[in-house]
């Protein structure tokens, strides 16, 4: 098995962080209102806790990559960020959200502790530089057009600015038209790098490209391919969860239902000790 920088280095703050539990990375698609995102973080903190993992709380305060223009992309920047900066707050989380332009990098790093590069975005020199100039750890998402090896080329770019708290995340590789497939020999070979790699579950799922302009999935295959990322030794799991995803505004057709998280927890931390003691 490949070894990768430990999440732990690049994000020293997070609880847990001294045992051999994988990193979480969970939270809803995006911050539809206040207090649905304190419920959704206080729960999944609950289990973190149950479960003692290391947890980074996520939510976008702002989609930028929808595919229909009147398709939802937020309560307003100002509101969202404030919010995730509370969840930190109260809840003592480290909070990653996505930013798509340099100038939202810095904008987004006085509000959380982490900044994601879509996988649409992970080859723009400007934003990669920017993500690494704010200080904060950056998550860098594999684009789907990428193989495994030219991920190197982005993560270079924030390592070489000054940066090198950063986190990889394999979210899938187009198939055809409509269709995404992980190909997880890319994940040993992508922890060569040096840094930890993360699977993004729930995005993997994704159908993108339907005709009527919004995303399908495939949420019942979230656990096989949760249990296939940790039994091939990525170092942390990514998941969008919400409480009612046929009525989450972005993403509602592959995330997991807040109800399952619980017990897909249980099984993942029962596997994730198996492999390490292999």
């Amino acid at each position: 098995m490949a070894k990768s920088k430990d999440f732990r280095d690049v994000i020293p703050s997070i609880r847990y962080g001294d045992g051999d539990g994988f990193l979480l990375i969970a939270g809803p698609c995006v911050v539809e209102d206040r207090d649905m995102v304190m419920n959704i973080a206080e729960h999944i903190n609950g289990l973190s806790e149950k479960y003692q993992l290391p947890f980074v709380f996520k939510a976008s305060y702002r989609k930028a990559n929808r595919s229909r223009i009147d398709s939802f992309t937020g309560i307003g920047d100002d509101k969202a960020l404030k919010i995730l900066k509370e969840v930190g707050e109260q809840f003592d989380l480290p909070v990653i959200t996505d930013v798509h332009s340099p100038e939202e990098a810095g904008k987004a790093a006085e509000f959380v502790d982490m900044l994601q590069v879509p996988a649409f975005l992970c080859r723009q020199t400007d934003l990669l530089v920017a993500c690494a100039n704010t200080g904060c750890a950056v998550s860098v998402k594999k684009g789907q057009f990428l193989s495994p090896d030219s991920m190197k080329f982005a993560i270079d770019k924030v390592v070489e600015s000054g940066n090198n708290r950063v986190l990889i995340t394999e979210r899938g590789t187009t198939f055809g038209y409509q269709d995404l497939v992980v190909d997880f020999r890319g994940i040993p070979e992508m922890q060569l790098f040096g840094y930890p790699v993360i699977l993004d579950v729930t995005h993997s799922l994704q159908q993108p490209n339907q005709v009527s302009g919004v995303s399908g999935g495939k949420p019942e295959l979230i656990e096989n391919m949760a249990k296939a990322g940790i039994a091939v030794g990525a170092d942390g799991i990514f998941l969008e969860t919400h409480p009612d995803p046929s009525k989450a505004k972005s993403d509602g057709a592959n995330m997991l239902q807040m109800a399952l998280l619980d017990e897909l927890l249980s099984k993942l931390t029962l596997l994730r000790d198996v492999v390490i003691n292999m």
